[in-house]
């Protein structure tokens, strides 16, 4: 029997019998206390290891987000990653042991793990997977056949069906029943298997082509049914499935967020921001998880990417500032070619190096992971703007931001609910000091970011 299959059986078994097959304990932080996810898109996991203890740690991210573990078709491009064979773990980016490696280091150095879990589907066409496995579409052994997956054997190309959209292939790729019990139970074997190696969440790839009822059961038949889970429903109007049907069983990806800040930010005026999120009809503020650009919206278009210079830099400062949803900081590599596999097979050297652009390493984005940690919880206070591109806003006593998308310099006092002192300007580095009646005047430059927080009183 298949070694997956074997624990698969193993996981059921035990949870049958009533036990529960616990992760190591983590060291980070309890769920939302640190909510920035450092998302290393296509990092094999010894550098990732290696990063959550020199760099995400230190600079206060909450979590990391992995790419897909799992036995994946062959080649170089980075999609091969999101087409399963089997639930081994036995990827491009590392084995079992990589992986457990790679929890231990993340977990002490304070940060979490979240695993991108593809559960929607299975490889198309036939060859051998990255560990060996031999594959055809609809069977793959010791694992799924062909009465494991939906009779509509088309691609989707109606999203106004429910049908269509949960029933249908995407992109032609082999559709899992998943209101089969015996679907269900195997994908919670893997996912189970990740928590037992160290996970302490999951991003579910393509939830939206997944009933919501399908995805609730399968989160409960874990042991942990309460683990971090945000799932994947891009919103379309007008379409069948809709983002809110998902809210119930953990955090849904806010695309609208990513859209609307590239539209604002391009073309639009900041002063707009002054409610947005739930203001701009977005879902829940507690269920909704939010980013500037992720790996497909950087390579479609949807959003800004890092091609988009001071506007990429400061929606992402605004982002982390804004009290809305828990931030996404996609961290990936340079491309021209949308469908290029990871630099080095996805091994990282050094930051900025080998076309690695490391966002989640910028000095305005790292930073600002502390500045959302120091302010958790307050509101906004004190908003500003021009009527055009400068804006700023306090977060209640704990910090204040300015954002400068002018084409000039905006000098002038700002008060602020800070008590009196001296502050590091988090994005310059500069000494900044409040007076003992909130107010600092400052200069700041063209398409730059001003943040203080009580978290830096001083520059060192």
């Amino acid at each position: 029997m298949p070694g997956i299959a074997r624990r698969i059986l193993t996981v059921v078994a035990t949870l049958l019998a009533g036990t529960t097959v616990g992760a190591p304990p983590a060291a980070a932080s309890a769920p939302g206390e640190k909510d920035v996810t450092a998302v290393l898109f296509e990092w094999d996991y010894p550098s990732v290891g290696r990063e959550c203890a020199a760099a995400l740690g230190p600079a206060g991210y909450g979590y990391v987000q992995v790419s897909p573990p799992q036995e994946h078709v062959q080649g170089p491009q980075w999609w091969t990653s999101y087409q399963p064979v089997g639930y081994r773990i036995a990827g491009r980016l590392g084995d079992r042991a990589a992986f457990t490696a790679m929890t231990r280091a993340c977990h002490a150095a304070g940060v979490k793990v979240v695993v991108d879990a593809v559960v929607n589907h299975m490889a198309a066409g036939a060859g051998v997977g990255t560990g060996g496995t031999s594959y055809t579409k609809y069977g793959y052994p010791g694992l799924y056949n062909d009465t494991d997956f939906h009779t509509c054997r088309k691609p989707i190309s109606d999203y106004t069906s429910r049908a269509d959209v949960q029933n249908c292939e995407l992109v032609g790729l082999a559709d899992l029943d998943t209101g089969s019990d015996h679907v269900r139970t195997a994908i919670a074997g893997y996912l189970e298997d990740l928590l037992s190696l160290g996970a302490d969440g999951f991003r579910v790839d393509a939830a939206k082509h997944i009933a919501a009822a399908d995805l609730a059961a399968i989160k409960a038949k874990l042991s942990r049914p309460d683990v971090y889970w945000k799932q994947e429903t891009i919103h379309g109007a007008g379409e069948a499935v809709q983002p809110e049907e998902y809210t119930s069983t953990g955090d849904v990806q806010e695309f609208r967020y990513a859209r609307d800040l590239k539209r604002v930010f391009q073309r639009e005026r900041l002063a707009y921001l002054k409610n947005y999120g739930e203001g701009w009809a977005y879902l829940p503020s507690d269920r909704a998880s939010v980013f500037v650009d992720n790996h497909d919206t950087e390579r479609n278009g949807d959003t800004l990417s890092y091609k988009d210079g001071a506007n990429y830099t400061l929606a992402q400062v605004f982002m982390l500032a804004w009290p809305y949803g828990s931030p996404d900081v996609h961290s990936g590599y340079e491309f021209t070619d949308r469908d290029a596999g990871p630099p080095r097979g996805g091994a990282v050297g050094a930051c900025w190096q080998d076309g690695w652009k490391c966002q989640h390493a910028w000095p305005e984005i790292r930073n600002m992971a502390a500045f959302r940690n120091a302010v958790r919880g307050t509101p906004v206070t004190g908003w500003w703007d021009n009527g055009y591109q400068a804006i700023a806003f306090g977060r209640g006593d704990k910090g204040y931001v300015v954002v400068n998308h002018e084409g000039f310099a905006v000098s002038r006092a700002f008060q602020t609910s800070l008590p009196g002192g001296d502050y590091c300007d988090v994005q310059s580095g500069r000494r900044v000091t409040v007076g003992a009646d909130g107010r600092f005047t400052a200069t700041v430059a063209p398409n730059t970011a001003l943040a203080l927080h009580v978290g830096a009183r001083g520059c060192g």
